[in-house]
């Protein structure tokens, strides 16, 4: 039984590694690997919903790893002067537009994360996010075809487009099945950003809101872990690492030639898929 719950973490860990970073709903395809391949009747419900989110800081790392000089804000460069010697201001600056675009999020969560899990993680919900943010990324993707984004780095990304990115993000917050890079992309693209900056304010912007998520479900949780849970719980952040490593890079590569359309038909048709099953399910 022990081995059978690593290898359906690992499972979990692949997915979770290529669904949080593209834009088609890590939650809403974490729910439906459940409902088929339960870890949670394996282990236990408190484990398991601390579990899912917990997972994503083996993304995270990811991210660190990869973007590492990006956002690694100390330095000891000669050329400078005084404190600039030291700190890269143009990274303090970008790690303030971050913690901005992380408040609405936050206050959401704290408020609202029990009521949120207790109503809003189903299958109907779920199903009409995905539809919902694929039919919006066709939409968007079509008008801005022809258009010329206005931000084109992360130095000329304000204050201002960084906080409205935020609040997309909280429409993730509160649906399931939205996924949060995919709000958040698709956000920045409504207000005029690159799909490469988009991207990767996205990846940034996952770094304190996924470790503050994880965080607070581990206090509800507590420490009262057993070995095995520690073991499942280590092998799908390692897993989910690896897996975010080569996603990631990909995605960079994929959005320099391509647009975010097919992920928007990918959304429909899997709401579709759960919409269907839903409605089965309850007959």
């Amino acid at each position: 039984m022990g081995m059978l719950k690593y290898l359906i973490s690992i499972l979990f860990g692949i997915v979770e590694g290529i669904t949080e970073w593209l834009p088609i709903s890590s939650t809403g395809h974490m729910i439906l690997l459940n409902q088929f391949i339960s870890l949670e009747k394996l282990t236990s419900p408190q484990f398991y919903s601390m579990y899912e989110v917990v997972i994503q800081l083996g993304a995270i790392l990811a991210v660190v790893v990869i973007f590492w000089k990006q956002i690694w804000p100390f330095r000891n460069d000669s050329k400078e002067t005084g404190y600039k010697r030291y700190v890269n201001m143009d990274i303090i600056d970008l790690w303030l537009k971050i913690l901005l675009a992380c408040v609405p999020a936050a206050i959401i969560g704290i408020l609202f994360d029990d009521w949120i899990d207790a109503h809003l993680y189903n299958y109907w919900v779920v199903a009409i996010a995905l539809i919902v943010f694929g039919v919006g990324f066709i939409i968007i993707e079509n008008k801005n075809k022809d258009l010329s984004p206005k931000i084109h780095s992360l130095k000329t990304l304000n204050g201002k487009t960084a906080l409205l990115i935020g609040v997309f993000q909280v429409i993730a917050a509160v649906f399931p099945g939205t996924s949060r890079s995919g709000a958040t992309i698709l956000g920045g693209l409504m207000l005029g950003v690159s799909r490469t900056v988009a991207a990767e304010f996205t990846f940034f912007l996952a770094i304190p809101v996924m470790f503050g998520a994880s965080l607070l479900k581990i206090a509800k949780f507590g420490l009262a872990f057993t070995s095995t849970e520690i073991m499942v719980l280590l092998v799908g952040c390692i897993v989910a690492f690896v897996t975010s490593m080569i996603v990631i890079k990909f995605l960079m590569g994929y959005i320099k030639k391509h647009d975010f359309k097919v992920f928007g038909w990918y959304r429909i048709v899997l709401g579709l898929i759960v919409l269907i099953y839903g409605i089965v399910a309850t007959l």
